[in-house]
């Protein structure tokens, strides 16, 4: 069964909305798949910002760190088009988590693309891995129950 939208919102507590920019598109006549990592990285971001990691790092020296990620694509975009960018918590690891990221096309009322990225914890003074803290877990809970 097809992925609507409704599903697509509960599936992801975190969500933000990206018009697809001309410019996204390559020589194929769809956004590049350069792109999609960009995408990754604003609902990454708007996550980070719910869960006040970017505070903590001002504060403390611990911040977050893209280790790895990887895309899925499952149906071309094109301009113009809405994008809702999803991003929620797969995984808790020892010292981060593995985020899961998902983009559904307005326009064709689906879902387009998957992906994942394992975010690290480290701290900035020292560059050593550190484990999320009791309070970062409960903000991250909080926020997929939403």
């Amino acid at each position: 069964m097809a992925m609507t939208l409704d599903d697509f919102k509960d599936t992801y507590p975190v969500r933000i909305e990206i018009p697809v920019q001309w410019g996204e598109m390559d020589a194929f006549n769809h956004v590049n798949n350069v792109t999609y990592f960009r995408y990754f990285e604003s609902a990454r971001i708007a996550y980070f910002e719910a869960c006040g990691l970017f505070g903590r790092k001002e504060a403390s020296g611990i911040g977050p760190i893209l280790a790895s990620t990887e895309c899925k694509y499952r149906r071309p975009v094109n301009y113009p088009d809405k994008l809702w960018v999803g991003a929620r918590i797969g995984e808790l690891q020892r010292f981060g988590f593995v985020q899961h990221y998902g983009i559904f096309s307005q326009t064709q009322q689906a879902l387009t693309t998957e992906g994942h990225g394992r975010i690290v914890l480290l701290d900035y003074n020292t560059n050593a891995k550190v484990e999320p803290d009791a309070e970062l877990l409960a903000r991250i809970a909080e926020l997929e129950r939403q």
